[in-house]
């Protein structure tokens, strides 16, 4: 590793690098800064303060050295906008929220980085800033940020996936080596996909939502996008635990992922870590409309898990095309609700002119919402509306229930499910803009566990050749039962230490 490329380096290489002052943080803060200042064509990065990232750095330098630092502490990272922050604005991709600063960090924040007043010290990752994200979580491309839209580090005419899409492009830039994200659908896994890279969201109620802008309030969940299975582990951990300020988080321990990933199964041996794994492959996540590059890279994914131990076993979710108008009911009816704070009374954009209450109402939420947030707002309104909320939720949260029950069933066969992360690689910018049906449709093999609740990995698996001789990057799925984290993470790492894709980096990254 040469001394002038240390962005090559993934968090379990910084911290190595630190413990041993081969790097100080310091220095590492200042390479990143500068390559995040030459890379803004890509759109990643919403808000930057070099200033108070070198301070954390300097301040990370001198906890290592009284040798009191946990295995994050001065590795620099970023997070996704809809995180609340105290010395960065938060926008949520949004108009609406344009310059609002949060009196509080949120936990995921503080855990990572300073600490939660009560908790005692946090992890000591430096934050380089915040990232773009489709406004308020709402996309799978990134293109509804109201700031512009994040472009793919592998071809900047492509979308990066979203909502997501400046975590997972900033990644695989090499602009830092692990980034928050959100996942509500799947805006973690996808983009992840999309730009090769390692992402994962965990069970939801693992980590807490104190501070998450809220998009639809059952189904979003704190994660991580990473180089590796490993950095997502070593900052899963520091995410993790019960918040009493969280209604909705779990009430368990924070956990070690990264000794649960470390941990050697029952019966493994060197030359097969995964023995004993059973891999379910869900018919319906071949479907025959699967792109031949996508399924044929996920499929050589699966024989290097047969390789390492794992047995391969058919199972089915019957249900699988339902997720699409399950999700798109009840995250539209959740959002409607949420997203009723924004009204320009308290804080956040307000029109200039109005004559009322209620036209100041109407003005500020036209001018301050975009289109798919406008879109989303109008369905969640209808289906909650009366005469429709029987016909339409409930009968969603109905099919929630039975979707959860195929997952249920189908882990009495299998330890992990399998599958492609999205039928696609990352379609063209604007290729999706006048057709909003056709970018929902790629969410199917990501809503799924999404909506039972399950934790899901993207875990990059090669690459689909395009006509133009571009190589685009392609995502593995791995889906576990509920609170077995430790069991995907221990699987991907297997993998990856059998394969080099999560360790190939665009040509936008540089040497």
């Amino acid at each position: 590793m040469s001394a002038d490329a240390p962005h090559r380096l993934g968090v379990a290489g910084i911290a190595r690098a630190l413990d041993r002052r081969e790097l100080s943080s310091a220095e590492l803060t200042q390479h990143l800064l500068a390559r995040i200042a030459a890379h803004e064509h890509l759109g990643a990065f919403l808000a930057v303060d070099a200033d108070a990232a070198l301070a954390a750095a300097r301040d990370a330098d001198a906890r290592r050295a009284r040798g009191d630092a946990t295995a994050l502490t001065g590795v620099p990272i970023a997070h996704k906008d809809v995180f609340v922050t105290r010395d960065l604005p938060t926008t949520a991709g949004s108009k609406m929220l344009a310059g609002y600063r949060s009196p509080f960090d949120a936990t995921v924040v503080a855990r990572l980085g300073t600490g939660v007043p009560g908790e005692g010290p946090g992890a000591g990752a430096v934050t380089l800033g915040k990232l773009n994200c489709d406004e308020f979580a709402m996309g799978s491309a990134n293109e509804n940020s109201a700031f512009g839209p994040a472009r793919n580090p592998w071809d900047s005419a492509r979308v990066p996936g979203g909502s997501s899409g400046g975590s997972a492009a900033a990644v695989a830039a090499r602009l830092l080596p692990a980034a928050t994200g959100t996942d509500t659908g799947g805006s973690i896994r996808q983009p992840a996909s999309f730009c090769g890279v390692t992402g994962i969201k965990p069970t939801y109620g693992v980590c807490s939502r104190y501070g998450m802008i809220a998009f639809a309030s059952s189904l979003d969940q704190a994660g991580v996008l990473a180089r590796s299975a490993e950095d997502c582990a070593l900052l899963l951990s520091a995410m993790s635990g019960f918040d009493a300020r969280d209604s909705t988080s779990a009430q368990r321990a924070p956990q070690d992922f990264h000794a649960e990933l470390l941990r050697r199964r029952d019966g493994a041996t060197a030359g097969r870590p995964l023995a004993g794994l059973r891999i379910g492959l869900p018919r319906e996540f071949f479907p025959a409309a699967l792109a031949a590059d996508v399924g044929g890279a996920v499929r050589a994914a699966l024989a290097v898990f047969e390789r390492l131990g794992a047995t391969l076993v058919d199972v089915s979710l019957p249900r699988t095309e339902l997720s699409i108008p399950v999700y798109y009911i009840i995250a539209p009816a959740e959002a409607s609700s949420n997203l009723s704070r924004f009204d320009g009374v308290r804080y956040g954009h307000r029109a200039a002119q109005y004559e009322d209450l209620v036209d100041m109402y109407k003005k500020t939420r036209a001018e301050g919402f975009g289109p798919e947030v406008k879109r989303r707002i109008m369905i969640g309104t209808y289906v909650l509306s009366h005469g429709y909320y029987d016909a339409y939720y409930l009968q969603a949260q109905k099919l929630r229930r039975m979707i959860a029950d195929d997952f249920r069933q189908c882990f009495a066969q299998c330890d992990v499910v399998a599958g492609p992360v999205a039928p696609t690689v990352a379609w063209r910018l604007g290729e999706g803009a006048d057709d909003p049906v056709k970018a929902y449709l790629a969410d199917i093999f990501t809503l799924p566990a999404s909506l039972a609740g399950l934790p899901g990995m993207s875990v990059p698996a090669g690459f689909a050749t395009q006509t133009d001789g571009r190589q685009l990057p392609v995502g593995l799925q791995l889906i576990g039962n509920h609170f077995q984290e430790g069991v995907l993470l221990q699987a991907a790492h297997a993998f990856q230490q059998a394969t080099d894709f999560h360790r190939r980096a665009p040509a936008e990254a540089g040497a």
